[in-house]
């Protein structure tokens, strides 16, 4: 009997090989929104090494969105064609794909990390930020501006259209990040939104922003396909946002049509108190699972094979999205099949390397069969 980790799981059409996924990570090593041959290679990794999941990192819905100049980017029709080039060897290597839709907002216009993290100047074209209200993330950034409801709209339309773009890309899932303290997550925490609006105050007009992004999301993305939300289901910090309105969030977005929720947690003030550890925040994702009566992904320090075997097992997620440790070892999953006791898929061309008894017997294109 095949390990639970090991299963296959689907979403309205798409079947996923297993529970194995990779979590979005930026990179930083775009130009202009472009992916590129290090985002091709960096990805295609992780799809050679048997994860069942790939997601592409925060990906800009406007320009104005991206963190730092280095991030990838899906707001104009141009950055179509270097998506579909990942897309079509990550299929070939029998996994799924998709890609995280984001906007920054007060968080936006620093510089790449690898040279020091810093607000960019107006001599490095900085650009201005937006957030739901003028308050700064920390003294080192910007301070933004509020946006005004044609803002709103706007922000509203680019997530829209960056749908449709990903489509076109032939993703097989789209993520809509509301987590990690960028705009739509500022929207939801009344430590980041003072608004006095339809879109302040109560839950229902903090959420609001994010619910009309799904729902513009949703209505161009097809029927047969399935959408994911990150969340941050915890500020960590006194009068942020709450384990509670997460699963009242999720509740909504079973609604509307989301089929899976990526539980993380923090992001949204520099001052959080996270009591970082192995499997830190599975317990979010288990909750809003069993409350809110919708698929969820669990992730953060998920680093042993039977470690995530027992958050399946267990029935705290659907999915265990991995980072650091597949950075690591991209062949993780192949490996964690063999800790497991089970057969892996490995690429054909790699299978002198396969741990005896490991590979299924079954070939498919390109590919051994077994994590399809």
């Amino acid at each position: 009997m095949s390990s639970p980790l090991l299963t296959s799981f689907d979403l309205r059409s798409v079947e996923f090989a297993n529970r194995i996924g990779v979590t979005p990570m930026c990179q930083y090593s775009a130009e202009d929104g472009y992916a590129n041959d290090w985002h091709l290679v960096h990805l295609g990794s992780f799809a050679k090494g048997g994860a069942g999941m790939v997601i592409l990192e925060a990906s800009a819905v406007t320009p104005q969105g991206r963190i730092s100049p280095g991030d990838l980017g899906i707001w104009k029709d141009d950055h179509i064609a270097g998506l579909e080039r990942i897309v079509r060897f990550v299929h070939g290597q029998g996994a799924r794909v998709g890609i995280q839709l984001a906007h920054a907002g007060r968080k936006a216009s620093m510089s790449i990390p690898f040279a020091g993290e810093r607000l960019l100047t107006p001599d490095e074209n900085g650009w201005e930020t937006i957030a739901p209200s003028a308050v700064a993330f920390s003294e080192s950034t910007s301070l933004p501006q509020a946006l005004d409801q044609a803002g709103i709209d706007a922000v509203v339309t680019a997530f829209r259209q960056a749908a449709r773009r990903a489509l076109e890309a032939g993703f097989d899932f789209v993520e809509i990040h509301a987590a990690h303290g960028y705009l739509l997550h500022q929207f939801l925490s009344p430590l980041a939104n003072q608004r006095t609006d339809a879109y302040g105050g109560n839950l229902e007009n903090r959420t609001r922003l994010t619910m009309e992004v799904v729902a513009a999301v949703r209505k161009e993305w097809p029927s047969h396909l399935p959408l994911f939300v990150r969340i941050s289901a915890t500020d960590w910090a006194e009068g942020g946002w709450t384990p509670d309105e997460s699963v009242e969030l999720a509740r909504s977005f079973a609604r509307a049509g989301v089929d899976l929720v990526d539980v993380s947690t923090g992001g949204l003030v520099p001052y959080a108190k996270i009591p970082a550890g192995p499997g830190f925040q599975v317990q979010f994702a288990a909750r809003i699972r069993r409350e809110a009566g919708i698929p969820t992904a669990a992730v953060g320090l998920i680093t042993d094979a039977k470690q995530a075997e027992t958050v399946v097992t267990n029935g705290e997620a659907d999915i265990v999205l991995l980072g650091r440790e597949l950075l690591r070892n991209p062949f993780w999953p192949l490996h964690a099949a063999a800790t497991l006791e089970d057969q892996a898929s490995w690429p054909v061309q790699y299978l002198r390397a396969a741990p005896r008894g490991s590979v299924a017997q079954t070939a498919i294109p390109g590919r051994a069969s077994g994590l399809r």
